[in-house]
């Protein structure tokens, strides 16, 4: 048995070595247990940072391509896609040492093997030097995820790719089916379109991003087939037969109505499965449904002192919401004032081109719930910065109650979405109301000024449509 921990971390995810940094911070004696060879978890090595420094090469190369309407001339530009993998994981390894750095800094004990609860306050790692055992007087497991698998056709990271196979590609497929049109299927989608291959998307749900508001995702879906992507929304895919030089997919249409579908590569993006067996959770006690690790609001399990945090709980998978609940989880280890997340609160972000990006309830979620709604819209065609920025496609909206003027949602459709939301992050976590959002002077000429002519429109008077 090594010495006392006050907290041991199963994981090293953005949920695990966030949540290691801030009990450090209060004081705690840490230990982070991490199988991977760095740490950093799924969002860093194989999910968020490594899909978006590929969008960032996508998305330069796009505007390269479009270069001359800023009187720029550029010969035709090529990728490189061996050069663009080595800029991924500059990136990668960069945000990686970053994390070693942070350990170091705040004392926080980084050891690598496979964790696994093997009794009420003890925690077996399993390294290639053999097996230790650390006391925990606490335990986070924050195991992630991995990509969810279909029964019927597997992934082999030749022809069936999963998300993790397809961010090694060593070369661009000249067609491309991605299985799946939520955040990770779009994203892709939009990356190897950039790209030159084919892309095809397939969804069994009736629109792309289908926990989008509405308006938004049917806009999306018209942006994405403007640029050429090819898009079967309400549509199974039945059967997968391997052909000399690729695929052949049999997709069920609504109605029944088959269609047969040509590619190189599938890829499946079909959301994620929670990493929790072969934890020893259940004979603690621990209750495990479908995968998933039950917790209470403090992310405590029926076994008050482990708790879980992101993907292993049906949360969303999203790696700043593992954060928070990594932030929570330790907060309360510590014995400092909590307060619960409000998961309506939690902003949504989808870096395909244009990017996406909600936070609070969508007009039909507000219906739902019983609040008289209303509605404002703004394009970006109307905003001069956007015009500049030569990106006018999209539009923000926004959806408040009228009876208080509360503010519900904000959903933003266009260029740096994903970096405006933050505005209306704050504004619903303050509780602000949508005159208090159209009050607050924007700079001039900005993308933000969208975001305050939407509240404007909400209530009845937009100053510039």
């Amino acid at each position: 048995m090594s010495e006392q921990r006050d907290l041991v971390i199963i994981g090293s995810g953005p949920g695990g070595y966030v949540a290691a940094i801030r009990a450090a911070q209060l004081g705690l004696a840490v230990t982070v247990v991490e199988k991977d060879p760095k740490f950093g978890g799924t969002c860093l090595h194989r999910g968020c940072i490594p899909t978006k420094a590929l969008l960032r090469t996508a998305g330069m190369l796009d505007e390269i391509r479009a270069s001359e309407r800023f009187g720029i001339e550029v010969a035709s530009p090529s990728l490189d896609l061996d050069k663009a993998q080595g800029f991924k994981r500059q990136v990668v390894d960069k945000s990686a040492k970053g994390i070693e750095y942070l350990f170091k800094k705040y004392g926080v004990e980084g050891v690598r093997g496979r964790g696994r609860v093997v009794g009420s306050h003890e925690v077996e790692v399993a390294s290639e030097d053999g097996t230790t055992t650390y006391g925990a007087s606490h335990i986070v497991i924050a195991t992630g995820s991995v990509p969810r698998q279909l029964p019927f056709v597997a992934t082999d990271g030749k022809r069936v790719l999963s998300s993790d196979d397809v961010l090694e590609l060593s070369r661009v497929p000249a067609s491309m089916v991605v299985l799946g049109a939520g955040a990770v299927g779009c994203e892709f989608a939009s990356i190897f379109n950039s790209f030159g291959s084919d892309v095809t998307l397939v969804e069994m749900l009736p629109r792309v991003l289908p926990l989008e508001d509405e308006e938004i995702s049917k806009q999306l879906q018209r942006s994405l087939k403007k640029r050429g992507v090819k898009i079967h929304t309400g549509s199974r895919l039945k059967q997968v037969v391997p052909t000399e030089d690729g695929l052949e997919l049999e997709v069920e249409k609504e109605g029944g109505n088959v269609e047969n579908l040509a590619a190189e590569i599938l890829l499946v993006a079909v959301g994620r499965a929670p990493v929790t067996s072969e934890l020893g959770l259940e004979a603690l006690g621990v209750r495990v449904h479908r995968g998933y690790i039950e917790v209470n609001e403090l992310m405590q399990t029926d076994v008050p002192h482990i708790y879980a945090i992101g993907d292993v709980v049906d949360t969303p998978w999203l790696a700043h919401v593992a954060s928070a609940e990594g932030i929570l989880a330790v907060e309360h280890v510590a014995g400092e004032q909590v307060r619960p997340i409000d998961y309506d609160r939690i902003p949504a972000v989808t870096y395909c081109e244009p990017e996406v990006a909600s936070v609070g309830l969508t007009e039909a979620q507000a219906t739902e719930r019983g609040y008289d709604v209303a509605t404002g819209k703004f394009p970006f065609t109307a905003l001069a910065k956007a015009a500049i920025e030569g990106h006018t496609e999209g539009f923000v909206k926004v959806v408040r109650e009228t009876r208080y003027d509360e503010l519900l949602g904000v959903h933003i459709l266009g260029r740096h979405a994903t970096d405006l939301i933050a505005e209306a992050c704050v504004a619903l976590q303050v509780e602000s109301t949508t005159e208090e959002l159209f009050r607050t002077i924007h700079a001039h000429p900005t993308l933000s000024e969208a975001v305050a002519e939407a509240a404007h429109a909400a209530v009845g008077h937009a100053i510039h449509i």
